[in-house]
């Protein structure tokens, strides 16, 4: 939790208490393993294992002591906390984006980290969030790993479980939130307003396992809370307001722009009163975390048992917003990339075909396809396959087929049926069809298919499209780091000439002719052209590169952009196109 800033609240009768682990009401003892059960919940929702949330905690805990003692947003402990929290998300299915904080955070500041599970309705999202950086002065187990860890461990329950969504769930882990609550500030900055209307509630999670806590609530009396609430009054907890948390956390950037919030929290540097100690156990006149914002802010300064409430009642929240209390039905999506080939009669090309299981269980998928000329055939290898895997089509066209383009249609038959479209096009034996085969080129439709650095993309303060409203912005962090984003297409065959063309804007605090920063474009890991801050420049220039030499082979392009350790320069891409002739 940040240090006060924003919000006096000088006069207010804070209570506190100290060290020891708070005291676990008879109503809520758990039979064994320090676990407390509530009644059960509506929804189902699933008991959190405290002690998988413990090994998060631990990992954290050890990343800071590779470097330096502390996770700090602008240090190599941050980012690799980033890297734990990231690869532990796309494991589970997520998609996940790391954020650049491009504007009001600290120089060199890490990004934020975005998750999104793709399922549910997209127009009602509730998301949950909690800071992942800590101080300077020590690791932030408690404040705050306990609230990053706990979300990690839900959302991988989620993950696991995979229930029937009512709504969109979306977890955020926030950058610079020690420095002012910067990382979420930038990240409601950057929504659209139909974005921000979206979020029906936005929960955060702040210190949710101090030593010597107490039950806090942010606006306990909204309906935001009424879910968090309910199950921690099912405990018999009697949680209290969140007044000492008021305006010092993530929660507050959302309600600057009028989204409903709540949270929990154990309290901080405040101290506990008798009243407090009486009814939750602990020391009254003591800090409710001895340790805030210290070095002994480590794995030995965790409360288990708050830390368990605190995660179950997070599962419960969320299961109660957004989960169906009807049993998922299994289903599954079925995609081709690429999706479009061009050929000349006598040849085949060939598509990975892939599978996923959207909810339920996974199932058998049988794989046909429809609408070819006749001439054309198209077989799979495998020709099932279980949702989740991948087949081979390949797609032959005879020496009499006519040239023209002709959609194909790829079915996925299992407990239903879905479909993608494959774009064939036919030239005839010599000819070329002009063509442009980069999607997306101009950023305008998100992000697919571009991968890699994704939050790369967007409308940043600070820089502007070539045209439209949207572009790449790759580095210009000034700090050592690399950005990267791709896209896979293939070169039509038949033509003489592929060229790629872009709009690259170059701005620089380096100075000199000395290449510190640079910009490559490669074609399968190989560097094909290189710019760097010496071709800075006011405005975007237009560059072209020859790729003849790739006609009829499918290419993985890349844009790369890499910075040394200071002085940033900014790499702006906007309008790629890969066009034959």
């Amino acid at each position: 939790m940040v240090l006060r800033r924003r919000l006096s609240l000088t006069g207010l009768a804070l209570a506190t208490a100290a060290a020891g682990l708070t005291l676990l009401p008879a109503s809520a003892e758990a039979a064994s393993g320090g676990h407390t059960t509530a009644a059960a919940p509506a929804l189902a929702a699933p008991d959190i294992d405290v002690t998988r949330v413990q090994a998060h905690l631990t990992e954290l805990n050890a990343i800071a002591s590779r470097n330096g003692g502390n996770r700090r947003s602008t240090t190599q402990g941050y980012r690799d906390s980033v890297a734990h929290v990231k690869g532990k998300l796309q494991a589970a299915g997520y998609t996940v984006t790391e954020q650049a904080c491009t504007s009001g955070c600290t120089s060199g500041a890490g990004p934020n980290l975005i998750a999104e599970w793709p399922q549910g309705d997209a127009s009602k999202v509730y998301m949950f969030g909690s800071h992942l950086d800590s101080v300077s002065a020590g690791p932030g187990i408690n404040d705050n790993g306990s609230g990053s860890a706990s979300l990690l461990e839900v959302a991988l329950k989620l993950a696991e479980t995979k229930p029937s969504m009512a709504a969109r769930i979306r977890f955020g882990w926030w950058t610079d939130e020690e420095q002012g609550l910067n990382g979420s500030d930038f990240y409601v900055r950057s929504l659209t307003s139909a974005q921000r209307t979206a979020i029906k509630a936005y929960y955060n999670f702040d210190m949710v396992a101090s030593p010597n806590g107490g039950y806090f609530i942010n606006h306990i009396t909204s309906a935001a809370a009424a879910p968090m609430k309910a199950y921690w009054d099912s405990l018999n907890l009697q949680p209290e307001e969140n007044t000492e948390g008021a305006g010092r956390s993530d929660d507050y950037s959302f309600e600057n722009y009028g989204i409903p919030t709540s949270g929990y929290a154990m309290g901080a540097s405040a101290r506990k009163t008798s009243a407090q100690a009486a009814k939750w156990g602990g020391t009254a006149g003591a800090a409710y975390d001895g340790c805030y914002h210290s070095s002994c802010d480590t794995t030995a300064n965790i409360n288990a048992t708050g830390l368990n409430r605190s995660a179950d009642g997070v599962a419960y929240t969320l299961w109660k917003q957004a989960v169906s209390d009807t049993a998922p039905t299994n289903d599954f999506s079925v995609s081709a990339s690429p999706a479009t080939g061009s050929t000349d009669p006598g040849t085949s090309l060939t598509t990975t075909v892939s599978t996923a299981t959207t909810s339920g269980s996974a199932q058998t998928v049988t794989l046909s396809a429809s609408g070819a000329p006749a001439g054309v055939t198209v077989s799979f290898n495998p020709a099932s396959v279980t949702s989740g895997a991948s087949s081979t089509a390949t797609v032959s066209v005879g020496s009499s087929v006519p040239p023209g383009t002709y959609p194909l249609t790829i079915t996925g038959t299992g407990t239903t049926t879905h479909t993608a479209t494959y774009t064939l096009t036919v030239k005839g034996a010599g000819g070329c069809t002009a063509s442009q085969v980069i999607s997306n080129g101009g950023f305008e439709s998100g992000t697919s298919p571009w991968t890699g650095d994704t939050g790369a993309i967007g409308t940043f303060s600070g820089q502007s499209a070539h045209s439209g409203t949207r572009y790449a912005w790759l580095a210009g962090y000034g700090y050592a780091a690399t950005d990267t984003l791709g896209q896979t297409v293939t070169v039509p065959s038949g033509c003489t000439k592929a060229t790629l063309r872009y709009w690259l804007h170059v701005d620089t605090a380096e100075s000199g002719t000395t290449a510190y920063d640079t910009f490559q474009v490669k074609v399968d890991g190989t560097v094909k052209q290189t710019y760097s801050n010496a071709n800075a420049a006011s405005g975007y220039t237009e560059r072209t590169l020859d790729l003849s030499q790739y006609l009829g082979r499918q290419i993985t392009l890349t844009f790369t952009a890499t910075e040394d350790s200071s002085l940033q320069t900014s790499f702006v891409v906007d309008d790629a196109t890969l066009t034959t002739s």
